[in-house]
């Protein structure tokens, strides 16, 4: 560690030791689980943790920075742990409240918990999440009962599929298809998940929400990694802005400068947002979400405007009309042309040569162990 980054490091620490008496209140640890919510896309905890883009947080309290195994930790991070630096409640309170302040130079992309009621409701989440302060068994039977902490039933109006009653009859049926795997889905199942939204609103499910609702929701679920006003932070999307730049060398596409049918913002939400907690938000807070994008994309003018599956269909994105469908198989150059190869169009073997580097999207190797490494701190 250099001089400079020696010195920078100490300052941040011992700023961050400052402020530890404002974390000293009540700490609320369902609270704290929602507040996971927009660390789940980089970091996992619990049993069968990996490394994503983040590190696995299992056993945190007590490590030394820079430390989980298997991970691709930034120089900085490395070096502040050489130089002594152990997470605890002190010192993750004071990393959490500004990361880049705390440890210059690390790669982690979230910009911090501005509230200590925040930072102080994590950490007594993540003490029993992670290992690191096992609460008794009573204290948890307690915190089921009055939080419904560790319960499984599904969010009410906008779950993902349990089977219930239909699984018992459908786990006695023999395999299916041609490769006798699996079984059938049952009707509740597929019921669950067919929930595609098109462009003239079939498929929407009766709800509505408005922008400053929405705006409360981006902040818990979405800003970690879009930015407070869809700008974007490090490398995840841009969500806002961008009009007027599809025709320059870097266009910045959005749901104001690209995106064709409102009913793509809505349907990804509900489907697949926030990301590494999808489909934990109902309906109405999806429309409530899609309200604030609209209203950050000057889509619509009202602060508190709702949105509805009533007055869905009246809402138009600025470039709807720069999309049109797709006719080329009914085009001269395309008509004519063979059918495309479908199997066996690749001669000699097949050799992967490059592998992803962040998000896990490579495949595991042959020993159970993860082979890519994530980027982010």
């Amino acid at each position: 560690m250099s001089k400079s980054r020696k010195v920078a490091f100490g300052l941040a620490f011992a700023a961050g030791l400052v402020l530890l008496p404002q974390w000293a209140s009540a700490a609320d640890a369902a609270h704290g689980e929602k507040i996971f919510a927009r660390c789940k896309a980089c970091h996992a905890v619990g049993e069968g943790a990996k490394n994503r883009a983040g590190p696995q947080l299992n056993g945190i309290f007590g490590r030394a920075a820079g430390s989980a195994e298997d991970y691709r930790y930034s120089d900085a991070m490395k070096d502040a742990g050489a130089q002594g630096l152990v997470w605890n409640d002190d010192t993750l309170a004071a990393y959490l409240a500004a990361p880049k302040n705390f440890i210059k130079g690390n790669k982690m992309a979230f910009g911090g918990l501005k509230k200590p009621a925040d930072v102080a409701d994590l950490l007594d989440w993540l003490k029993t999440a992670s290992g690191g302060a096992p609460a008794a068994e009573e204290e948890m039977a307690g915190l089921s009962k009055t939080t419904g902490q560790g319960s499984k039933e599904p969010v009410p109006g906008n779950a993902a599929p349990h089977a219930g009653s239909d699984m018992a009859e459908a786990s006695s049926e023999p395999p299916h298809g041609t490769y006798n795997l699996g079984r059938r889905a049952t009707d509740a199942e597929v019921a669950a998940w067919d929930i595609d939204v098109r462009p003239d609103g079939t498929g929407l499910p009766v709800g509505q929400g408005n922008a400053i609702d929405g705006e409360a929701l981006f902040t818990e679920h979405c800003a970690a990694c879009h930015g407070d006003f869809g700008e974007g932070t490090g490398r995840w999307p841009v969500l806002a802005g961008g009009q007027g730049t599809l025709t320059n060398d870097r266009p910045v596409k959005t749901i104001g400068s690209y995106w064709p049918y409102l009913s793509t913002v809505y349907d990804y939400v509900r489907r697949a947002m926030p990301f590494g907690n999808a489909r934990a938000l109902n309906n109405d807070d999806v429309y409530a979400i899609t309200a604030y994008l609209l209203y950050l994309n000057d889509v619509v003018t009202e602060d508190d405007f709702t949105l509805s599956n009533e007055n869905f269909g009246d809402i138009h994105l600025p470039n709807e009309d720069g999309f049109k469908p797709d006719d080329r198989l009914e085009e001269p150059e395309y008509a004519g042309k063979a059918e495309p190869c479908m199997s066996e169009c690749k001669r000699g073997p097949v050799k992967v040569d490059m592998r992803a580097a962040v998000l896990d999207v490579t495949p595991d190797a042959d020993n159970g162990e993860e082979v890519g490494s994530g980027s982010v701190d």
